[in-house]
C-alpha cells in the first residue's frame, strides 16, 4: 500500500510540474494590511530536488519490494519488474491528463548511464579480461558491424517490397536503424546475468562485448546520421569513418588512462586527510567520462580505463574505510541508476508517441535474433581455431540469446533530430528492447538450467591458488622465451616489470610501492575476511577471546628461544632476501631452436661423459667374466659329482 500511494504522489507531482500557479500574489496589488503569515505552502521553491528525491525512493522501494518477495525474484528478472512500475507511473499520469516525463539523451548519458559504467570498470575482473580480450574484440567490432549491415541490407529490402507507407525508408535510414538496434546493452546484460550467476567466461564475454561496442556503436551512428542527411556517400567517406573509428575508440581510452594516473597520483598524498579520498576517485572518473563526450569520444571506453588504471593504486594508498566507502556507493549508486532507468523506459513507453507498423516491427524483432545467432555462430567458428579453450555449442547458444537491448538504443533514437521516421523508429526500438528484456531475460534463466550450463562459484582465492598462478605465469612465459615465441604472457611480464619497476613508485606512497605482489594480496585477501567478519557479526567475540587470553597465564615455551635482532640487522637481512630472493626472473640468455650458438665447456662435458661411459662399459664387462667363470666352475663340480671319474 505503500509503494501504491508512493506511485500516485510521485506521478501528481510530476504532472504537476506544467500546472499553473495561482498561489503568488504581485505585493503592488496589496491593499491593506494582513496579519503575520503562520504557514506558507511554496512548492515551487522545492519542486525539482522534491520530485528527484521522490523518484528515487520509488525506485528504492520497488528495488526493496522485489527481493523482499521470493517467488516474484525466481521468475521474473528485476529488469521487468521496473519496467512494470514505469508503465504503471505513466499510465496514471496519462490518465489524469498530463505529460508524463521522458528518458532523454541528457539524463541517461550526462546521469544515469555513468556510475554502472563505473562501477562496472572498477571492479572489472582483469585476469578473464585480458585473457579473452581477442575474442571479446571480434564480438564487439566484427560482429556489431555485421549486425548493423545485415540488419540495414534486409530492413531496406522489406521497406521496398512492403510499400506504403515503408517505401519513403531509404537505404542510409535503415542503416542508421541498424546502427541503434545492433549494440548489446551493457545495463541490460547487467540486470539479467548478475541474477543467473552464469560462469566467468560467458558473463565476460558478453559484458565484454557490450561495453566495447560503443566505439563501433557511436561511430556508426554519427557516419549514417550525417549520411542520411546529406544523401550521398563518398570512399573518402568511408576511409575517414575507419580512421574515427580508431580516434573514437583509442581516444576515448587514452583519456580515461590519464585521468586515473591522475587520480592515482592524487591518492598519494591524501594520508592526512582520508575524509576526502572517495571524492577523487568519483570526480576524476566523472571528469574522465565529461572529456571524453566533449571529444565526441567513447565516454563509456573511457570509464572503463579510467576505473581500470586507477584501482590497484588507488587501493594501496587510501584507508579500508574509504575502500569500504568508494565499494559500496559505487554499487549503491549504480543500482539506483539502474532502477530508474528501467522505471523511465516504462513512463516513456506510456508517454510515446508511436508509429505502430506490423511489417516494420516483426521483422525488426526477428532480425535482431536472427543476426545475433547468425554472427555468434560464424564467429565463433573463426575464433574456435585460434582459442585454447572452445566455445562449445551451449557458450554459443547463451552469447547469443544473451545480446539484450535496453536504454542506450532508446537514447539513440531519443537523439535522432527531426527525422521522418523517427516516431516509427522508435517504436520498433521500445518494442526491441521489450522483447529482449521479457522474453529473453525471463526464459533465460530456465534454459540455462535446462542445458546445464556450468555456473559461477562463489569461491575465496587462497594464498596457495594466488602462488600457484604466479608459477603458471612464470613458468609460460620462460617457455615462450625458451621456444622463442613471444606471446602475451611475455608482454605482460614486460608490462608487470616495467610497473613494479617504475610506475608503482611515483603512483604509491612509502613502502608500499616496493612490496612482493604475494604480499600486497595477502594484505587484500587479510583486510576481505576483516570486513566479512565484520558483516557477519563475529567481530563482536573478538574482544573476548581477548579478554581470555589476556587472562589466562603466560606458559613459555619450552622449545628453541628465537634469538632477539636488532632493526638494524633486520632491515639488511630483508634488503640482502629482496634482492637475491624476490628476483624470480632474471636476464638470461634467449635460447631458440632456430639460432642455438656454441658451448665453450661443450666438448669438455662430451669427453668427460664419454670417459664415465667407457670406465662403466669395461667394469660391467668384468663383473659379467667374473659370473660366467664362477657358473662354470659349479658345473664342472656338479658333474664330478654325479659322474665320479676313477683315478
Amino acid at each position: 500500500s505503500v509503494c501504491v500511494l508512493l506511485i500516485v504522489f510521485v506521478a501528481a507531482a510530476s504532472a504537476s510540474h506544467d500546472a499553473p500557479q495561482d498561489g503568488t500574489h504581485d505585493p503592488t496589488n496589496v491593499t491593506h494590511k494582513k496579519g503575520f503569515p503562520v504557514l506558507l505552502f511554496n512548492y515551487d521553491h522545492v519542486r525539482t530536488p522534491f520530485e528527484i528525491s521522490l523518484w528515487i525512493l520509488l525506485a528504492l522501494l520497488m528495488k526493496l519490494g522485489f527481493h523482499v518477495i521470493p517467488r516474484v525474484s525466481q521468475v521474473v528478472p528485476e529488469s521487468c519488474l521496473l519496467i512494470v512500475v514505469g508503465l504503471l507511473v505513466g499510465g496514471f499520469i496519462k490518465a489524469i491528463g498530463e505529460k508524463a516525463p521522458a528518458l532523454d539523451d541528457t539524463l541517461f548519458f550526462l546521469y544515469l548511464l555513468p556510475p554502472i559504467i563505473l562501477d562496472a570498470g572498477y571492479f572489472l575482473p582483469v585476469r578473464p579480461f585480458t585473457e579473452n580480450v581477442g575474442t571479446i574484440l571480434v564480438f564487439a567490432v566484427v560482429g556489431t558491424l555485421w549486425n548493423a549491415f545485415f540488419m540495414g541490407g534486409v530492413m531496406y529490402g522489406v521497406c521496398q517490397l512492403e510499400g506504403g507507407q515503408l517505401a519513403s525508408v531509404d537505404l542510409l535510414s535503415c542503416l542508421l536503424f541498424g546502427s541503434i538496434v545492433s549494440a548489446v546493452d551493457p545495463v541490460a546484460v547487467l540486470a539479467v546475468f548478475e541474477e543467473i550467476h552464469i560462469n566467468e567466461l560467458l558473463h565476460i564475454l558478453v559484458f565484454g562485448e557490450s561495453l566495447l561496442n560503443d566505439a563501433v556503436t557511436v561511430v556508426l551512428y554519427h557516419l549514417f546520421k550525417e549520411f542520411s542527411a546529406v544523401g550521398t556517400v563518398t570512399v573518402l567517406d568511408g576511409v575517414l569513418a575507419v580512421v574515427c573509428f580508431f580516434v573514437v575508440s583509442l581516444g576515448g581510452l587514452l583519456v580515461g588512462a590519464i585521468y586515473g594516473v591522475l587520480g592515482a597520483f592524487t591518492s598519494r598524498f591524501t594520508s592526512h586527510t582520508r575524509v576526502i579520498e572517495p571524492l577523487f576517485v568519483f570526480l576524476y572518473s566523472y571528469m574522465a567520462y565529461l572529456s571524453a563526450e566533449v571529444f565526441h569520444l567513447s565516454g563509456i571506453m573511457s570509464l572503463i580505463a579510467c576505473g581500470v588504471t586507477m584501482r590497484p593504486y588507488v587501493e594501496a594508498n587510501v584507508s579500508h574505510k574509504s575502500y569500504t566507502t568508494i565499494k559500496y556507493f559505487l554499487k549503491m549508486w549504480s543500482s539506483v541508476s539502474e532502477t530508474l532507468i528501467f522505471i523511465f523506459l516504462g513512463v516513456s513507453t506510456v508517454a510515446g508517441p508511436h508509429a505502430w507498423n506490423w511489417t516494420f516491427v516483426v521483422v525488426t524483432v526477428v532480425l535482431c535474433l536472427v543476426s545475433r545467432v547468425m554472427g555468434v555462430i560464424g564467429l565463433t567458428y573463426v575464433i574456435n581455431k585460434f582459442r585454447i579453450v572452445k566455445l562449445t555449442k551451449k557458450d554459443q547458444f547463451i552469447v547469443a540469446y544473451g545480446g539484450l537491448r535496453g536504454a542506450i538504443a532508446y537514447s539513440l533514437g531519443f537523439l535522432l533530430p527531426d527525422h521522418p521516421m523517427k516516431t516509427l523508429f522508435l517504436t520498433a526500438i521500445i518494442t526491441v528492447v521489450f522483447f529482449t528484456v521479457f522474453v529473453q531475460g525471463m526464459t533465460i534463466r530456465p534454459l540455462v538450467e535446462l542445458l546445464a550450463v556450468k555456473k559461477k562459484k562463489e569461491t575465496r582465492r587462497s594464498i596457495n591458488e594466488e602462488i600457484h598462478t604466479q608459477f603458471l605465469d612464470h613458468l609460460l612465459t620462460g617457455i615462450e622465451g625458451v621456444c622463442g615465441h613471444y606471446g602475451h604472457h611475455h608482454w605482460k611480464d614486460k608490462l608487470n616489470r616495467f610497473n613494479k619497476t617504475y610506475v608503482k613508485r611515483w603512483l604509491i606512497a612509502g613502502e608500499r610501492s616496493m612490496e612482493p605482489q604475494l604480499i600486497s594480496f595477502y594484505n587484500k585477501m587479510e583486510m576481505r575476511q576483516a570486513m566479512m567478519m565484520v558483516e557477519s557479526g563475529s567481530s563482536a567475540k573478538l574482544p573476548g577471546l581477548i579478554s581470555m587470553q589476556n587472562i589466562q597465564p603466560k606458559v613459555e615455551s619450552r622449545g628453541r628461544t628465537i634469538p632477539k635482532i636488532s632493526k638494524g640487522r633486520e632491515e639488511e637481512i630483508r634488503r640482502i632476501l629482496r634482492s637475491n630472493l624476490q628476483q624470480t626472473k632474471q636476464r638470461l640468455r634467449s635460447y631458440s631452436r632456430h639460432d642455438l650458438f656454441a658451448d665453450p665447456f661443450e666438448d669438455m662435458n662430451e669427453n668427460l661423459s664419454e670417459m664415465r661411459f667407457r670406465k662403466q662399459r669395461v667394469e660391467m664387462e668384468r663383473r659379467v667374466r667374473l659370473r660366467v667363470n664362477e657358473g662354470r666352475s659349479a658345473e664342472e663340480r656338479l658333474f664330478c659329482r654325479v659322474f665320479p671319474i676313477s683315478a
